[in-house]
């Protein structure tokens, strides 16, 4: 083994992981809160991959400057979550959609978990 691939992060097994639905609920309540401005994304960067944590930056910068530009309050969005779908495509690979329900529409929130170094890590996040 080179050295360097022996600090990467290893990929764990999904049996050696815990329940990835609490964080799939918790994700995506801390993402819709950064979005609307009332939760620093920071808060969120040890759950994502460095690709993904930088794609929740810049769309929560656009949010904030959309609400800016509208003279729009950051508020604490109210929601529900209504299902959770999860699939495996692979061992130590969760993909899933969060349906959420919001006082004026319904949106889905896709998240893909890896399992590296033992935990659960956001690889990939899309609010539609």
């Amino acid at each position: 083994m080179i050295l360097h691939e022996y600090f990467a992060p290893q990929p764990t097994a999904t049996a050696a992981l815990p329940d990835p639905e609490p964080l799939l609920r918790a994700l995506t309540q801390g993402v819709l809160e950064a979005l609307a401005g009332v939760r620093e994304v920071d808060q969120l960067a040890r759950w994502f991959s460095e690709d993904a944590y930088r794609t929740l930056v810049s769309r929560a910068n656009l949010s904030a400057r959309a609400r800016s530009a509208r003279g729009i309050a950051p508020t604490r969005p109210t929601f529900a979550i209504l299902s959770i779908r999860v699939t495996e495509p692979a061992d130590g690979i969760i993909e899933a959609v969060v349906v959420v329900a919001g006082p004026g529409r319904t949106r889905a929130v896709a998240i893909r978990l890896e399992g590296l170094d033992r935990r659960w890590r956001a690889t990939s996040l899309a609010v539609l």
